[in-house]
């Protein structure tokens, strides 16, 4: 039911109401057409898995050492498929997204201060997307990066056009995006010519890979594998994924009908993740394979850029022959610019089903981007107004650092998706006795969700840090723990407040069930 406000509306409706259960999914035509049927929201998920966001952190990694963290790249890639089967299942079985489903089992108060958090967290995703597509409208177009960051907030226009054409082409423009993003990074590493037995090599992690005592260019493997797992582990696509698995329609009174829609999604959603890993690990081999070993001082998009068009950066003969034409820095740019506008979909949706979720209010998508988009913007004009003074390299760390710090917001908000899907999914109140977490995905769950937030935790001080500068004082350092120690107190505290809220939930839903029987 909604009762119309203006632009805004109250709701408390089916997830994403215009298009859940809008797809038509025909019976017994083969497993490949099937699963063809199924695919499209796995893609958008994948976008938030390849963003702007994770370029930097693994290239730097694979440029500092070597191909240590690909196995940090590994293991994020397979909790991310956990995580999101769990997701999606939670949206197919109960038929509420994740923000609807943790509202449902608690109280108001707490349900606006996830959906204060959640909206930060996207919040810092959208300024890594506008620092991308800015600097990408810089690079191929020279476009001044005011008015290139001005333009990124017209890609709400975009927006307009796609919500005309149908939710399944939406899907299709996403997967073609990707496999741009892709196709460019293989060309470039296939030119590389990396040393193939080192690559498979580094999947394997060692004692090294999480290590604190090697230091290069200011970054250790514990700090690489931190802003990789960051990076890489969004809150926001397991709202996202929850929702979009709905868009089929499904008998929900046939079990089996409900499970064929699970199976699917989940081969949709591992198949499109496992493409993002494969853009993420080029993305490191591109670091060690195409520019020699601490030739790029600059580790910013505009250094990255640069050094793909200067010969005495790269490794390879046949790299600097194709370098001299600016084949590979113009392509380097036009996948930035792909993944930028890829995000642009994916994270206006989510916004749209964590505010109808967790605060029943509902406005056009066109606004919601709008505002999402100018809120974003500001930080980064005053950014690049602050540094417009300074020199070129200057300019480009403060908006490198303005883009990974941004990310705090996304280790701050990560355990307070995850914690509620795991608990929700392990539940056979919520999930029935057929589609409860087995005993194995409950361990591995339990296992990705502790382990998670115990590194990100971790890491937190040293996110906090980041926010004095490259070389802070040791009175800033002093502040910079103190923050990171009251932050990690919030978030230990909100958690057991979340906990405390989700099992009474559960037990109130349990006691109405057998009351009922």
């Amino acid at each position: 039911m909604k009762r119309q406000h203006k632009l805004i509306e109250y709701a408390n409706g089916p997830s994403l109401e215009e298009i859940n259960g809008k797809i038509d999914v025909p019976k017994n035509i083969g497993f490949w057409r099937t699963l063809f049927a199924y695919s499209g929201p796995g893609a958008l998920v994948a976008v938030g898995y390849m963003d702007p966001g994770n370029w930097s952190t693994s290239i730097t990694g694979g440029q500092n050492f070597q191909y240590l963290l690909m196995s940090v790249i590994l293991m994020s890639s397979l909790i991310a498929m956990l995580l999101q089967y769990m997701a999606a299942k939670l949206g197919i079985v109960t038929q509420m997204d994740l923000a609807q489903a943790i509202r449902a089992r608690t109280g108001k108060s707490l349900g606006i201060v996830l959906w204060i958090l959640t909206e930060f967290a996207i919040m810092a995703t959208d300024i890594a997307e506008v620092i991308g597509a800015a600097i990408a409208l810089y690079l191929l177009f020279h476009i001044p990066l005011v008015i290139a960051v001005f333009i990124t907030v017209f890609d709400v226009l975009l927006l307009l056009l796609l919500t005309k054409i149908g939710f399944r082409k939406i899907e299709a423009i996403v997967v073609c995006l990707i496999l741009v993003i892709l196709l460019v990074f293989v060309y470039q590493v296939a030119l590389s010519n990396p040393n193939w037995g080192q690559v498979f090599a580094g999947l394997v992690p060692t004692g090294e890979t999480f290590s604190n005592s090697k230091t290069v260019a200011g970054m250790t493997p514990m700090s690489g594998a931190l802003g990789i797992i960051g990076a890489t582990v969004m809150p926001h696509n397991l709202y996202l994924h929850s929702a979009i698995s709905q868009t089929r329609k499904i008998d929900h009174s046939d079990s089996d009908d409900v499970a064929r829609t699970v199976k699917f999604a989940s081969l949709d959603s591992n198949i499109q993740l496992t493409a993002a890993f494969f853009v993420n690990a080029l993305l490191l081999i591109m670091g060690v394979a195409v520019f020699k070993t601490g030739a790029v001082k600059d580790p910013s998009f505009f250094g990255l850029y640069q050094a793909l068009s200067n010969t005495s950066t790269l490794s390879n003969g046949l790299l600097i022959d194709v370098a001299r034409s600016g084949v590979l820095s113009a392509l380097f740019a036009v996948a930035l610019l792909a993944s930028g506008q890829n995000s642009t979909i994916t994270g206006t949706l989510t916004g749209q089903v964590i505010m109808e979720g967790f605060v029943h209010m509902r406005m056009p998508l066109w606004l919601r981007r709008l505002v999402t988009r100018l809120l974003s913007v500001i930080p980064v004009l005053i950014c690049v107004m602050l540094t417009s003074s300074k020199s070129a390299i200057a300019e480009h760390e403060a908006l490198n650092d303005l883009m990974n710090n941004s990310q705090v917001f996304l280790a701050f908000a990560l355990p307070f998706s995850m914690l509620p899907l795991l608990m929700m999914t392990d539940s056979a109140a919520e999930m029935g006795k057929r589609f409860k977490n087995t005993l194995w995905i409950k361990g591995l769950g339990w296992l990705s969700v502790i382990g998670l937030t115990g590194l990100n935790l971790i890491g937190l001080p040293s996110q906090v840090e980041g926010f004095f500068g490259n070389n802070p004082s040791k009175g800033q350092l002093g502040i910079a723990d103190t923050i990171a120690w009251i932050l990690i107190g919030a978030i230990l505290a909100l958690l057991t407040w979340t906990v405390i809220e989700l099992r009474r939930g559960n037990q109130r839903y349990i006691a109405q069930q057998a009351a009922k029987d």
